[in-house]
């Protein structure tokens, strides 16, 4: 599963992104086979980049 999977060249929010990520930890049950492990890396580096471009520097 792609963390942009929905309409072609949409982005999703990091808080979209971090849904996704504790909804596939709760389907996992806390364990992730390997398939569900190579998911959560994309979530995760999706979710980084997510929060690196919405953090507003203050002035």
């Amino acid at each position: 599963m792609s963390p942009t999977s929905g309409a072609p060249g949409s982005v999703l929010s990091a808080t979209e992104l971090n849904e996704r990520i504790r909804a596939l930890w709760l389907r996992a049950g806390g364990s992730l086979s390997t398939d569900e492990r190579a998911e959560y890396e994309v979530l995760v580096v999706a979710w980084a980049e997510a929060v690196r471009g919405e953090v507003v520097v203050a002035a």
